[in-house]
Parts: structure tokens; sequence; C-alpha cells
């Protein structure tokens, strides 16, 4: 299976790694280590010594350089072997592969192709992590299972009635959304309105309704190779909340009596059958109180992890029965199309490998 090459991917969030620290992780089916130099800086390299092809990831960061833990070679942020211990003279050939790497809004990007040809232009806009009005919490979890079944999920959210009953899913999902699909040239929106539907679980725990009707708004976007934003929230009935909202943008229902939340999706696949499945999320009801972002991501955790599992069983029983077809429906829409431009950008970039339907 193939990747797209050209294109951002999470490699972790930027807390995660301190001065001095190393961070080993397969993105791509290619290991590579992530490491913060004494500076602050990070780099990005082949998880491999040239040597011997011990893992860097398992040597220390010097200065601003990477030693192996074996033999004592030390690396730049090039992925050029800078200082040999036992010897002066350094082989030109004493290298390893790097990549750009780019730190912005808490999150570490990198860049799969050849570094000169990295698009700084293409980094998604996750300017809301560093905005006041938001308060936000976010994790990782280890998939094992393939980053297009996440895709997927994300972009048709009639699952939430079944699949997260208990959470942020009710029947108004299915039986009073307003959906509209917009196929843009670099993204696919999918826009969901439940006008005067009753509140969810998690949604009535963190506004009051006053037991009555809500106007629930979700709206996602689908960016490649594997970001997708979802706004959503709530507002009490006559609040004229989807007209208001066309108008000026940004749903935030907080200011409309309910609450507004965004939800990041990072999904950076690992290797062909599993994925770093990254995602934070964010809340406008309280934005300073972290109290109130920590209970509504846990709340919303218990969905996210009914996912998680939900995945792991897709790919078990896709791995049984690999050539074993798959139909679409109406609700697959953004889905599909998501899956479309993703697999058309791969194709284009590495004309005759396989992409996944």
């Amino acid at each position: 299976m193939a990747f797209l090459r050209k294109g951002w991917y999470m490699a972790g969030w930027a807390k995660d790694l301190q001065p001095g620290g190393i961070l080993s992780r397969m993105i791509c089916s290619e290991p590579i280590v992530f490491y913060r130099d004494m500076e602050g800086k990070v780099a990005a390299l082949e998880d491999r010594c040239c040597h011997r092809h011990y893992p860097l990831s398992l040597g220390a960061v010097i200065g601003n350089r990477i030693q192996c833990g074996y033999h004592g070679f030390e690396y730049d942020a090039s992925g050029k072997c800078v200082k040999i211990p036992s010897q002066d003279q350094i082989p030109d050939n004493a290298r390893v592969k790097s990549y750009a790497i780019v730190e912005r809004n808490h999150c570490l990007w990198i860049w799969m192709a050849e570094p000169e040809s990295a698009d700084h232009s293409q980094i998604p806009d996750l300017s809301f992590l560093d905005d006041g009005n938001w308060g936000w919490k976010g994790t990782m979890y280890p998939v094992k299972g393939r980053y297009q079944f996440i895709i997927e999920n994300l972009m048709d959210l009639t699952h939430l009635t079944f699949v997260h009953a208990t959470t942020i899913g009710n029947y108004a999902l299915i039986d009073q959304a307003d959906i509209k699909t917009i196929r843009g040239e670099n993204d696919i929106q999918v826009h969901r309105w439940m006008v005067n539907s009753d509140p969810p679980p998690t949604y009535a725990k963190a506004a009051d309704f006053k037991g009555g009707k809500c106007d629930r708004w979700q709206l996602l976007r689908y960016t490649k190779p594997s970001v997708i934003r979802l706004w959503s929230g709530a507002a009490p009935h006559g609040q004229n909340a989807r007209e208001k909202i066309a108008k000026h943008g940004a749903p935030e229902g907080g200011k409309l009596g309910g609450i507004g939340l965004v939800n990041l999706n990072l999904i950076t696949p690992e290797t062909e059958t599993s994925t770093h499945y990254f995602w934070a999320q964010g809340q406008d009801k309280k934005p300073q109180d972290q109290a109130m972002s920590d209970m509504i991501f846990g709340q919303i955790e218990v969905a996210f992890k009914q996912d998680w599992a939900l995945f792991e069983q897709q790919q078990i029983r896709t791995n049984q029965s690999p050539d074993a077809p798959r139909i679409n429906v109406g609700g697959d829409s953004g889905g599909v199309h998501s899956i479309n431009m993703l697999n058309k950008a791969i194709e284009a970039e590495q004309p005759g490998l396989r992409a996944v339907a």
C-alpha cells in the first residue's frame, strides 16, 4: 500500500519532547528518531546508525547532535555523521536520511518526501490551540487498524447513534439531520444540522438547555493526507444558531447560551495496518477552566475509545477476508470523497502504486 509522501503528518505533541529528549516512531512504515537538542530545536532522522544499524533512538543527545549508543557516532540535524570517536577521518557516505520537521501550534509536523520539497504553506492551521477562546486537551491512541478506517469513521457521523448512544449520540443524528457534502479542490466538507432536537447526554451535562430542545451542528473538514477538524455544538432552540454561524463563521456555541466544541483529528499512518491517532478536544463554555476542559475531554473520550475498539475489529475482519467487497450508501458520501481525494493524490505522486479503495 502506498502513502502520500508530499504531505505533513503529525509526529507528536511538542510537549512530549523536552530538551535532550528522544522519541522513536514509525511513520508510513519508516523508522524515525526525533530529538530535541539542548537549544530546543527539533530534528528528525532515520532511526538507524549508518555504521552497524543500531537504533539511534537508543542513544543520547549531545549538544545539538544525537549520539549512537553502540560506538558513539554523532549525527547533526541534516543526518551527516560529524564525529567518530575512534578516528578523525569521517567517510563521505557516513550519513542517514533526514526529514523536514516543523513545530507549530503545540504540534510536531513531519514531511515524508525529500526535505527540499517541503511546502510549509500546506501545514494545517491549528491556531485555535493557541487561542484563549478555547480550552483544550489532547492525547494519542496506538490503533491496530489502517488509517483510512478512521477517516471514513469521522466523515460519516451516522454511527454516533449506535456506537455512542450513552455520550454524544441520539436518533436526531439520523432522523433529523440536514446534511450537505461540499467537495473542494483541497478539502472535503460535511455540514450536518439537527434543528429543534434533543441534546445528547454529554451536551446536557456541559450546558443547561433547561430541559428544552436545541439546534445542533457538526461541521467537518477533511484535508489530505489525514487531518479532520470537527466543529460541533448546540444552542437552545430559538437562538437562530444556524443563521448566525452561516453569517459569522466560527461556531462559538457558548456565546449562544449553549456549548461549542472543536475536535481535532490528526491521523498518522504507522504501517499499512496500524495508526498513530492523535486527537484533541476544545470547548468554549469556560475556556480558562481546565477542569471543564478535562470533564468534556473525559466524556468525549468514552466515545473515542469505543471507536478505537471498532477500528481494530474492522482490521481483524479485513485481514481475514481481504478481498471481500464493501458497499457504500448515502451516509458514506463524506468518507468516500475524502478517500478518493487521498487516493488520487497518491496515484498522481507515485504512478503505478496501489492505493486503498
